[in-house]
């Protein structure tokens, strides 16, 4: 496994901060395998719903359930504020910064998300969100504006997503150790796989944002699972849902990977 990082980290740091952020990539990597298992039954017909809030429910469906969400929560919130330092420091360009800066965001969400589930707090709707989410936009000056731009921000995610799987550019992210360089075939094709599936999730979600902005409709926002349930009723959608619900599970399993071989 090779890298070509440009960061002026050597990888690793070896502070209980850089292993509790680790293991929030490994968190990570057990919510998308769960995420892509449910996407998958959803291709083979069953009824399930695809989204975080839901898979990381499915970690409390056992006697070990609230620790283990709260271990979840502490790992998430390592790896917000590993991402918030990373978006302050003057020695990276703006554009990593940014990336950090919404990595913070998003790790941060989930931290939230597992503490209150953790609760008992109910897991809620990605779709219901997605929609409170682009009606509270469009109630504001210019809101169809700002929905259409929240979803063209989206399918630019996506877009960087591809861009990043086919381009093997994920490989910046990782290490090599010695004697583990053999692992870099498994884990290069799980991260071209992984990351474009989630593109191509994303693209939907981002183009079903737009349509709410083009109709004044924000009924037809939508967060992961109604993606899913969009390329469900597309040409061939069963098989091409599933094909998505198996990337998930690669790019879980590429978490993992993360997890050990991360430049942090």
């Amino acid at each position: 496994m090779t890298s070509t990082s440009s960061s002026p980290r050597s990888g690793t740091t070896g502070d209980i901060w850089e292993k509790a952020a680790r293991t929030g990539y490994a968190v990570s990597g057990v919510l998308h395998v769960v995420l892509g298992f449910l996407i998958v039954k959803i291709g083979l017909g069953a009824n399930a719903e695809a989204d975080q809030s839901h898979a990381l429910a499915s970690l409390g469906h056992n006697p070990l359930g609230t620790v283990l969400l709260a271990a979840a929560a502490i790992a998430f919130l390592a790896l917000a504020l590993w991402q918030a330092a990373d978006a302050l420091r003057s020695d990276e360009d703006a554009m990593d910064r940014l990336k950090a800066a919404g990595k913070a965001v998003l790790y941060a969400a989930l931290a939230f998300t597992s503490a209150s589930i953790a609760m008992g707090s109910s897991a809620g709707n990605g779709d219901q969100k997605a929609q409170g989410f682009a009606g509270t936009l469009m109630q504001a000056p210019a809101g169809r504006l700002l929905v259409g731009a929240v979803g063209l921000g989206i399918i630019a995610g996506a877009g960087y997503h591809v861009v990043k799987g086919v381009r093997r550019k994920f490989l910046e992210d990782l290490r090599a150790l010695p004697g583990h360089e053999h692992l870099g075939k498994g884990v290069t094709g799980l991260g071209i796989v992984g990351y474009t599936a989630k593109g191509v999730a994303l693209l939907v979600v981002g183009i079903l944002f737009v349509s709410a902005a083009l109709t004044a409709n924000p009924d037809k926002a939508k967060g992961v699972d109604g993606a899913v349930e969009w390329l469900l009723g597309a040409p061939g959608g069963p098989v091409v849902v599933v094909l998505v619900g198996l990337g998930f599970a690669a790019y879980g399993l590429y978490s993992f990977a993360r997890a050990r071989y991360a430049r942090m």
